[in-house]
């Protein structure tokens, strides 16, 4: 399989470099106007460059946004019938990939993405009169337009914001400096390295409490490489876990059917109508293009079908800052029900066939284990040779003993069938 639950994401080498151009003709060879974006990785202008040339070469016509957010790419993909976005999101610089959009900013599905694999050794190229074009775009300027034209804040509001050196950089410090917040930047070069790891977790962050205390910031909003994830600290300094963030999103917007996935917490379920998924955010996706209000995971990937189909930050980072606006935002995070959330990452062999002798019918999806008063999720890592558990219970004894069963079973796999 090329495509993983995000998209096709590697180390880059030369056969990423071909396989970009590849994808790009097959999408080319489907589509008469192509947009392209990338975030800030230094391979991202050959990748994108080769995708660039795949597609024209089978006719189709390209506009491209250079470096700009995954969300701008996905937004602006409503004027095009289809859009690329040169990412490895939240991995490491060494990373590079491909995210394919539909008009509507929804990944590509399943089928279409095993029609692009399909298509990769029959698509050739149309002769020398028939090749597309390649014009600029101003992707993140129309996106951040859209989303200035539907959220308000209170002027002077103290914003701390790390773009994480990503390709958020180029929208949200303009974006909320331009609805009359007081911006504190920090990270929002686009040199090509970060100088934190890329995923927005708080250990990856130790320096963003004192300086809102310190400061007086009412809020701090943080991105990721590509800027499609957004996580956000409280003006008390302290870091808002996904699982409550999400549920922030949902009563604001008054959400009263919401798509998440597996590894969500159980109290979502208090507040909405719940459907729930495998992890990635493109499942999550085409899930809420057939139902629901709001969608997302708690890893940061908030998805606004007023907006696209797509995990949006910079949207989420004014949402969440007009919240800080018009709420008690404090009085809101202690008014939710908060269960213990355990985790566990297990490396091991192979983890494709522990989770299939599991009962899995994918390994990244998983399989769940559900009790009366908790869960318990065990999964194959998309990009390393891990096996991820999650457990919440209504009681820390129950996510401890949860999360202990879901070892259990792994370990009694691999005493009856070593592999």
């Amino acid at each position: 399989m090329l495509f993983g639950s995000s998209g096709i994401r590697r180390r880059y080498n030369d056969d990423l470099m071909i396989l970009a151009l590849k994808v790009g003709m097959s999408v080319g060879s489907r589509s008469g106007q192509v947009i392209i974006g990338r975030d800030t990785r230094t391979t991202g202008s050959l990748l994108s460059a080769a995708f660039r040339a795949g597609a024209c070469v089978c006719g189709a016509d390209v506009t491209d946004g250079g470096i700009t957010p995954t969300p701008s790419v996905a937004y602006t993909a409503r004027e095009a019938d289809a859009a690329c976005m040169v990412t490895a999101s939240h991995n490491p610089e060494e990373y590079n990939g491909l995210k394919l959009f539909n008009p509507d900013g929804s990944s590509f599905s399943r089928v279409q993405q095993e029609e692009i694999e399909e298509k990769l050794p029959q698509v050739h190229s149309k002769d020398w009169k028939r090749q597309g074009t390649i014009m600029p775009g101003y992707l993140a300027q129309k996106h951040a337009k859209a989303i200035a034209e539907k959220i308000t804040l209170s002027e002077g509001l103290k914003v701390l914001l790390d773009c994480g050196n990503g390709a958020g950089s180029v929208i949200t410090p303009s974006l909320l400096t331009g609805m009359h917040a007081k911006v504190t930047a920090l990270n929002a070069d686009v040199s090509g390295t970060f100088i934190r790891p890329s995923e927005p977790l708080p250990e990856y962050l130790p320096w963003i409490p004192e300086l809102i205390k310190k400061n007086g910031f009412s809020c701090a909003v943080i991105h990721d490489g590509d800027a499609d994830r957004m996580m956000a600290y409280g003006p008390d300094g302290r870091f808002i876990p996904g699982d409550t963030l999400l549920i922030l999103f949902a009563r604001y917007l008054g959400a009263k059917r919401i798509v998440t996935t597996y590894d969500t917490s159980m109290a979502v379920e208090e507040i909405a109508e719940v459907r729930r998924t495998p992890v990635g955010d493109a499942f999550v996706s085409e899930q809420l293009v057939r139902w629901g209000d709001f969608g997302g995971e708690p890893s940061g990937a908030w998805i606004f079908p007023r907006m696209s189909y797509c995990p949006d930050g910079p949207y989420a980072a004014a949402l969440f800052c007009e919240m800080v606006s018009e709420w008690d935002i404090l009085a809101e995070i202690a008014s939710i029900p908060a269960y213990p959330i355990l985790r566990r990452s297990l490396e091991l062999p192979s983890v494709q066939d522990i989770l299939f002798a599991l009962g899995a019918a994918n390994p990244t999806d998983g399989i769940r284990i559900e009790e009366e008063d908790g869960w318990c999720l065990i999964r194959a890592s998309g990009t390393e040779q891990k096996i991820r558990l999650t457990a919440e219970g209504k009681t820390m004894d129950v996510a401890k003993r949860l999360l202990n069963k879901g070892e259990e079973l792994i370990q009694i796999i691999r005493k009856e069938a070593p592999l």
